[in-house]
């Protein structure tokens, strides 16, 4: 813990609220207000980045974080997360390993927000812990280009330009962008190479109190590491390619109603090697793809001091695979509908009392059905240091992904069961927001009961994890407060978590996801304006870990941090150079039991905005 410490300073975008956090395109373009470097070492950009260093979230990564990372909040793990884009609630079917495969330039899109609790239960779909929601970027007639190269044969380059036309459709007025990414290097690690490419390109329409986008995108990634998924010693390499279409319509009506709704098809094609040396003709034997199509509407009306908050979403999947073959079924639909009236009070001038209480169902065809609670009571004073103070109680539900479902019981380096049901999960917390002084911030304390969680977990002699359902409590402290000085800005997260976990008789001797979290976790952001050019930005997370046996190096308790360095010439408007460093004290921190961790890398690099 020795340069915690000194470490506790970095990011100038930290203290603004998401919704002036982004923007449009300046000379740097701000992804996430809550971190402090934009952009990661490894590759270029993209959804997950903003993520790293984000207070709410414990990414766990293989290789980069741009590779694989798992997307955990709350002691969740990554198969109990979603990641919504506007209307819709984005899901990968085979593995939640790719939830985050979501092919889009983050120039695109605004700061990514984390829905928990009533929020949570209202707005996402297929997720129990918790989602992170992101919205469509407006566009404007701006433009980016950035060139980096560093340690371990690092090449990467990254262009977007957006034009706001003066042409009116409908009385909306046309816009397009589009983005394009590479990057390639041999990796901190012996084979652990990466090569990645993304392009994209939206249309949109939009006038004062309205947008509509129309967006298509694709991925390709090469990676490899040791361990990627398996705790057995081999060299694993993962081949993805991704493909996203996207329709999205927002309509905001004031007083905070709206209307958005959306539709999106999602093609994910994967091919893993166990071992990337295996004689040809057994090389590839787990190659999986998978369709999913969707439809989401939702919103907001309110009448007087009455309100409804809805929403209604569909999904519909299927899987082609060589090795998920075992299960019931390859395909399947999904659907929620969640209703919550609201009432509110002024009990006084600056004061107001509300009120939701409603429900969500959630169907499928192939996992019966459910009813979900949902219930909020909130009392908000804008004015005062404790602008908002509320109490929630929701549940939400999801089914298992095919990995899970059709891996074979007795064969394989992945066990599955057929049998797993329909995962619930019970959340009730008391939160506060507001300002105190120079500081803003908000702190949420919680618990939450897991039935039925899917986990993979690990037991002595075997050449195999397994999925097994598993009864869960969970009890929480989550903490968030930022402060900016005149040259300095900072933002502080805490999380503390404890666990009881049953599993339900079944022979475990290890966790590999459900029991690998953090009992603290404190993350630091910091901007420091220099002058003369300069600004230094730093991301910092210090954690003491939960005991696993899986994790035979790094230990339990890890600091690990990304360092900026960035000289803006005077009079050269737009130009940007970096010195960039990741896991700047060379931490052997297994994010992941038994996944080796990316070594310090570094890289240099020059960016031009108009």
């Amino acid at each position: 813990m020795k340069p915690a410490i000194a470490l506790i300073l970095v990011t100038s975008v930290c203290a603004l609220p998401a919704q002036d956090a982004a923007v449009g395109l300046p000379e740097m373009t701000v992804y996430s207000p809550r971190v402090a470097n934009q952009s990661p070492v490894g590759t270029f950009a993209m959804p997950v980045s903003a993520l790293r260093y984000e207070p709410r979230v414990d990414l766990q990564s293989r290789n980069l974080s741009e590779g694989q990372a798992d997307v955990t909040i709350r002691g969740g793990i990554f198969e109990n997360t979603g990641m919504r884009l506007g209307a819709v609630a984005l899901l990968d079917p085979q593995t939640g390993h790719y939830l985050a495969e979501i092919p889009v330039a983050p120039a695109m899109l605004g700061a990514p927000e984390v829905l928990t609790g009533a929020d949570h239960a209202i707005g996402a779909v297929n997720s129990t812990v918790g989602a992170v929601a992101q919205g469509w970027r407006p566009i404007k007639t701006a433009g980016s280009l950035a060139l980096a190269g560093g340690q371990y044969g690092l090449n990467r380059q990254e262009i977007y330009q957006g034009y706001l036309s003066d042409a009116r459709l409908g009385g909306q007025r046309l816009a397009a962008d589009v983005a394009w990414g590479r990057s390639e290097a041999n990796g901190s690690v012996a084979y652990g190479e990466q090569d990645f490419d993304r392009i994209n390109a939206r249309i949109q329409l939009s006038s004062t109190t309205s947008q509509t986008d129309l967006f298509a995108g694709y991925q390709a990634k090469f990676f490899g590491w040791p361990n990627l998924y398996t705790p057995f010693n081999s060299n694993e390499t993962e081949n993805l390619q991704t493909l996203l279409f996207a329709l999205n319509h927002r309509t905001d009506l004031g007083g905070g109603d709206y209307v958005e709704g959306g539709l999106w098809h999602r093609k994910n094609k994967d091919d893993y090697a166990f071992n990337r040396f295996a004689p040809l003709g057994v090389l590839h034997p787990f190659q999986h793809t998978t369709w999913a199509d969707g439809a989401a509407l939702g919103g907001r009306k309110s009448a007087g001091d009455h309100a409804v908050n809805f929403r209604g979403e569909v999904v519909a999947d299927d899987l082609r695979s060589t090795s998920l073959t075992a299960g019931r079924y390859h395909s399947r639909t999904l659907a929620k509908v969640s209703l919550v009236p609201e009432k509110s009070w002024t009990p006084a001038a600056g004061e107001r009392i509300v009120v939701k209480a409603g429900a969500s169902y959630d169907d499928s065809n192939r996992g019966g059905s459910a009813v979900s609670p949902v219930f909020e009571l909130a009392r908000e004073r804008p004015a005062q240091a404790l602008a908002r103070v509320y109490l929630s109680y929701a549940q939400t539900t999801q089914l298992p992904t095919y990995t899970a479902l059709n891996s074979s019981a007795t064969a394989g380096l992945f066990r599955g069961n057929p049998d797993l049901g329909r995962e619930k999960s019970r959340n009730l917390e008391l939160g506060v927001s507001g300002k105190w002084a120079v500081w803003s911030g908000q702190a949420a304390v919680f618990y939450r009961q897991d039935d039925a969680l899917v986990d993979w977990t690990f037991r002595r002699g075997v050449t195999a994890r397994a999925a097994n359902a598993v009864d869960i409590d969970t009890t929480g402290v989550e903490l968030v407060a930022r402060r900016t000085w005149g040259q300095v800005d900072l933002v502080l997260g805490y999380t503390g978590l404890t666990k009881d976990a049953d599993y339900r008789g079944a022979a475990v001797d290890a966790s590999f996801y459900a029991l690998n979290y953090a009992r603290h976790r404190l993350t630091a952001a910091v901007t420091a304006r220099l002058g003369r050019g300069f600004e230094l930005r730093m991301d910092n997370v210090a954690r003491i870990q939960a005991d696993n046996l899986l994790r035979v190096t790094g230990g339990d308790d890890a600091l690990t941090s990304s360092l900026g360095l960035a000289y803006h010439p005077p009079g050269w408007k737009g130009v940007e150079f970096s010195v960039l460093a990741d896991n700047l004290w060379d931490s052997r921190f297994q994010d992941v039991p038994a996944v080796p961790a990316a070594r310090r890398q570094i890289s240099v690099g020059a960016s031009y905005a108009w």
